[in-house]
Parts: structure tokens; C-alpha cells; sequence
């Protein structure tokens, strides 16, 4: 399961990487257009950066709690709590497969089959040791892998991604046809 988070999470490093590179194109596009004076095509690629900010943001904030749910799968495995840590990690890749479905597919697919897997051995582990499945702890903790790693997605989509310009308001220019009449 950890092997398979972390060729998730590099997926998403990928997929993050070229949104922020079309978002640097569009980004450059704007200004230039802004810079000519053509506000219409301006706020055309100020939209489509807005968009994939969007999508770059839940990317990001699905790829770092990949990463804590991958982080919190290797202490498991070497402090061997397995039944009580392993709930909120399962909790928390089903709530990235519902983000990401709709962003990146293939990841989102890859993502229920890795929840499967971990719901199936905490169940295994919870019968063998005798302990009891909770939904509840493992939904708070769950909520706060996921808090976490949209606090740290932000302070890093600020860091990433340049503001956007203001859009100039066009300043009226005199006719000069009024002088050669």
C-alpha cells in the first residue's frame, strides 16, 4: 500500500508540474496581453489561470495528504499499530479518490483500489488482534490529515503561482482624425 501511495503521489507530482508550467504560459500570456492593451484576451488567459489554479490546488492538497497518509502507513509499520492507524489512512484515501475522480481519472481508480486494499487489512488486523474497527476516531483523524494538508496545499499554492494582474481599466484616447479634416 505505501508503494503504491507513493507511485500515486508522484503522479500527482507530475500532473502538478504541468499545470504549473501551463499556468506560467498562461500567466505570461496575460501579461503580454495586458501590456498591448487587449483586455478582452487578457481576461481570456487570466480565466483559464484561475482554472488551473483550481485544479493545481486540489492536486496539490490530494498529493500532501498522500504523503501523510503514506508517512503515517510507515510508522505503522514500524511501531505496529496497525488497527488503530490504519482506519483514519483509509479514511482519508477515500476522500481524495472522491477529489481527484473528477481532475485525474486514472488516479482516482488507482486511489479506490489502495482504499480497498487498506479497509480489507484493517479488517484482517482487527479480527487477528481483536480489536474493533471505530469509524468515528478514524473519521476525526481522517478530517485532520485532510485540514493539514489543505492548510500546507495553500501556503504552497501562494508560493507556486504568481498573483494575477488587476485588469487596466482602458484609458479614452482623442480622436487625431478631428485635425486633418
Amino acid at each position: 500500500a505505501i508503494f503504491r501511495l507513493r507511485v500515486q503521489e508522484n503522479r500527482l507530482d507530475a500532473a502538478a508540474n504541468r499545470m504549473q508550467q501551463h499556468d506560467k504560459d498562461m500567466f505570461n500570456k496575460c501579461v503580454r496581453a495586458q501590456m498591448d492593451k487587449d483586455n478582452a484576451r487578457a481576461a481570456m488567459y487570466a480565466n483559464e489561470c484561475a482554472q488551473v489554479r483550481k485544479m493545481a490546488k486540489v492536486t496539490l492538497q490530494c498529493q500532501l495528504a498522500l504523503e501523510q497518509a503514506a508517512l503515517r502507513l510507515e510508522t505503522v509499520r514500524e511501531f505496529g499499530q496497525i488497527a488503530s492507524m490504519m482506519a483514519p489512512v483509509a479514511s482519508v484515501v477515500r476522500s481524495i479518490q472522491g477529489q481527484i475522480s473528477g481532475v485525474i481519472p486514472e488516479v482516482g481508480f488507482e486511489l479506490g483500489e489502495i482504499g480497498e486494499m487498506l479497509n480489507s487489512a484493517v479488517i484482517e488486523v482487527g479480527e487477528s488482534t481483536g480489536s474493533s474497527y471505530e469509524p468515528q476516531a478514524s473519521s476525526e483523524e481522517a478530517q485532520r490529515i485532510l485540514m493539514e494538508a489543505n492548510t500546507l496545499a495553500e501556503h504552497r499554492m501562494q508560493q507556486r503561482f504568481p498573483d494575477l494582474p488587476a485588469p487596466q481599466t482602458p484609458v479614452p484616447q482623442r480622436s487625431t482624425e478631428q485635425g486633418f479634416q
